[in-house]
């Protein structure tokens, strides 16, 4: 592995991109990294530079071709009409409790999301794309209507960098608050763990199809929550009731394992069966696999 392709990568990774203390900086870098990945991937020629343009179809005038462009990847691209490529993608994120969660103690579940929220929102607003941002728990405690500046981004990463995990979770009543707020229909982006009532988490999400709204789903889960890997007697906290529970984990790891995966599947098929797209993602997962999402997702739409 040569030395630039090693960087990119590093760049991805939560752990090492936790030890940024800027969360501006972790952005910035996670998006470089990216877009390096892309000009080595199949993807190679699509990045934040062509975000205005499409790719050539039969039929379209010739005139339109960007040559710019193609001389840099030898491929046909129309350039866009601004109305043609602008974007609103809604960001909702869960702030309860249990996103607090860290098994290895470096990076949380709302470490995590909040990376990937600040990623995602440099890269969206690259692209002149506008974006909103919700923090919810029980309830919404802050939300950001559609923009596309930057000086709007830094107003993002302030309320990033002050957040805190509060309370328990009510995933459905906020969801429903916030596709109430929307009024022109975009993209929306739901990032939590979803530890809530599914059935009526499910319901809410749907919400934003009936307003014809794609959707993005990240569920987020610390590592220790899809294996329950603990290797001695321990005791059980639940964040957000403060119950407790003292047992010997190996004796429940297979049913909490075979519990978990029915809950991430019943999210999955349900999303799926909703045409929506689903990502499960856990703390060691490389930045990369979601921002890969969300632009497969974004040029399907244009």
């Amino acid at each position: 592995m040569n030395k630039s392709n090693s960087e990119y990568k590093s760049y991805l990774d939560p752990k090492i991109i936790s030890r940024i203390g800027s969360l501006d900086l972790r952005a910035r870098l996670v998006v470089e990294g990216f877009m390096v990945g892309l000009h080595k991937s199949p993807y190679h020629g699509f990045s934040v530079e062509f975000s205005q343009h499409r790719p050539y179809m039969q039929g379209d005038n010739l005139r339109s071709v960007d040559w710019r462009v193609f001389g840099k990847t030898e491929k046909y691209f129309i350039k866009q009409y601004e109305e043609e490529t602008n974007l609103r993608s809604y960001i909702i994120l869960d702030s309860s409790k249990s996103m607090g969660y860290a098994s290895d103690k470096t990076i949380s579940k709302i470490e995590y999301a909040s990376t990937l929220v600040a990623a995602l929102s440099y890269l969206m607003i690259k692209q002149q794309d506008a974006v909103s941002l919700t923090i919810y728990s029980d309830k919404i405690h802050k939300h950001l209507p559609p923009k596309s500046s930057n000086s709007y981004f830094q107003q993002i990463l302030r309320e990033l960098t002050i957040l805190e995990t509060s309370s328990n979770t009510n995933t459905a009543e906020s969801l429903n608050s916030v596709a109430e707020k929307i009024k022109r229909r975009g993209l929306v982006i739901i990032i939590s763990d979803f530890f809530d009532d599914v059935d009526k988490t499910l319901k809410a999400i749907k919400h934003f199809a009936h307003q014809k709204n794609e959707v993005i789903i990240f569920q987020i889960l610390d590592p220790m929550e899809r294996s329950f890997g603990f290797g001695k007697d321990a005791i059980f906290k639940d964040l957000e009731t403060d119950e407790e529970l003292t047992t010997q984990p190996y004796q429940i790891q297979k049913a909490y394992q075979e519990a978990m995966s029915e809950f991430t599947n019943k999210i999955k098929r349900e999303c799926l069966n909703s045409n929506f797209d689903y990502n499960l993602l856990d703390t060691s997962t490389p930045f990369d696999k979601a921002l890969f999402s969300y632009i497969q997702k974004r040029s399907r739409l244009h």
